[in-house]
């Protein structure tokens, strides 16, 4: 992964380049099924602004309110068991830990890596182990604010081997993004300026 995000550095400029000098002969109808695994997200905004310079906001708008995790949390004392069952009922893999009575106040972060090596690894129980006993803590938590670049976000990530990270302002979060979301959100942008280049070479401007 940390390679492709040095490729799509080092090489996105040429991108147009290479695009135009390789077609000879473009197919329209085999783009979007070269792409057809990432389409899940659609955003205008993140089309409109280049890969280079989309943010996390941008990721979070093209989510939506029902899928940016921002109402997606657990407290320190809830059970572990509590907490994995919310994570298969709303399909994610990670949860933000807020103090008990403070739904703002971050203490960290659970995902299914901490439980399985903390739990089912050490033959633990989930129904009378806390979260906060296995949760990543706040001082050792890793975040992103809404203005961050969706590539350093990526890079983060890969540069620590995390799949989640959350979106903080101030001391309050917005939302939570993958590794997959950022890896989508850039794979669209090429996939849209294809689709830009096959209309230019087609005599489509």
């Amino acid at each position: 992964m940390q390679r492709a995000v040095q490729a799509i550095r080092s090489h996105g400029g040429v991108f147009k380049y290479a695009v135009l000098q390789h077609i000879s002969a473009p197919k329209p109808a085999m783009l979007p099924a070269a792409f057809s695994r990432f389409m899940s997200v659609s955003s205008a905004q993140l089309e409109d602004r280049g890969f280079e310079t989309a943010t996390v906001a941008d990721v979070l708008k093209s989510k939506g309110k029902s899928a940016d995790g921002s109402w997606l949390w657990c407290t320190t004392e809830d059970s572990v068991y509590d907490a994995v069952k919310s994570m298969t009922q709303h399909n994610v893999g990670a949860l933000v830990v807020v103090k008990p009575g403070q739904d703002k106040a971050i203490a960290g972060i659970v995902t299914e890596r901490d439980y399985l090596r903390k739990i089912i690894v050490q033959g633990r129980s989930s129904k009378s182990t806390k979260v906060g006993d296995i949760m990543t803590e706040e001082n050792k938590l890793i975040t992103v604010k809404p203005d961050t670049k969706v590539l350093q976000a990526m890079q983060l990530m890969t540069e620590n081997r995390i799949r989640h990270i959350p979106v903080i302002e101030g001391k309050g979060m917005l939302g939570m993004v993958s590794i997959g979301d950022v890896v989508r959100a850039v794979v669209n942008e090429h996939r849209e300026e294809l689709n830009r280049l096959n209309a230019y070479i087609q005599g489509g401007y």
